[in-house]
């Protein structure tokens, strides 16, 4: 049997996820009551009951994570589905930087001192992700062999959809809104990398298309942590499992 708390992200195993947010009674309550009138005895276990009750201090870094994948997703597959020209990409370097790689590599740092596996994982890979996207496009890019330059880009999409596919696993325990978001991520990260192997731009389109859904539902989530830890109730539900 697990043990297992929530956030309003989802839900996490104890021994990958959160910790609890209201400490159980420990020995030294126990202790405290049996020490009775004895001040020093009284006064050690008030310490050691203190020390075993301390929280955490780190709130939920997943709307921080959610929030900068989800615009930074969303600006690129704009210029995928061709809402605006191919020539203004360089407007999604600013937030590939910045915003979807170090905000959210910083979430994924949070989420290992919330002992939180899978969010740790996402978030510094996919802040790694946009970090690596930024070099690419500003260093790497140009030099790339025209003739080949597709497969190189595809290459480096298919590792992205092998390693979002079997996160897409994972994230069924966590909660069906983040599920959704890996599994049209899943998506876009097949239509990409197709696309650029094969000089397909209808199927860049088609991941430019997946991707604003992705990052629709990834806004969702973070709004949804941002509004349920607000108000201290669930005002958006995310489909905890």
């Amino acid at each position: 049997m697990s043990v297992e708390s929530t956030s309003a992200a989802g839900t996490f195993p104890a021994g990958s996820g959160r910790r609890a947010e209201t400490p159980v009674p420990t020995q030294g309550n126990t202790a405290s009551a049996q020490a009775g009138a004895d001040p020093a005895a009284r006064a050690q276990s008030n310490t050691a009951s203190a020390q075993a009750g301390i929280v955490p201090a780190f709130a939920d870094p997943a709307a921080l994570g959610l929030g900068a994948f989800a615009m930074t997703t969303f600006v690129l597959s704009a210029i995928n589905a061709g809402l605006i020209p191919k020539a203004d990409e360089p407007v999604v370097l600013g937030l590939a930087l910045f915003y979807g790689g170090i905000a959210q590599f910083g979430a994924g740092i949070w989420e290992f001192a919330n002992r939180n596996v899978f969010g740790a994982t996402a978030f510094c890979s996919y802040g790694a992700f946009w970090l690596s996207f930024w070099f690419l496009s500003q260093f790497t890019a140009a030099n790339l062999p025209a003739a080949d330059a597709g497969k190189a880009v595809g290459l480096y999409l298919l590792g992205w959809a092998i390693f979002t596919a079997y996160m897409t696993i994972a994230s069924w325990r966590v909660s069906m809104g983040v599920f959704a978001v890996f599994v049209f991520l899943t998506l876009t990260f097949i239509a990409l990398f197709i696309g650029a192997f094969t000089a397909a731009s209808g199927l860049t389109m088609l991941g430019g298309w997946l991707g604003i859904i992705t990052a629709l539902i990834a806004w969702y989530c973070s709004l949804a942590v941002v509004a349920n830890s607000t108000f201290k109730r669930t005002v958006l539900s995310v489909g905890r499992r």
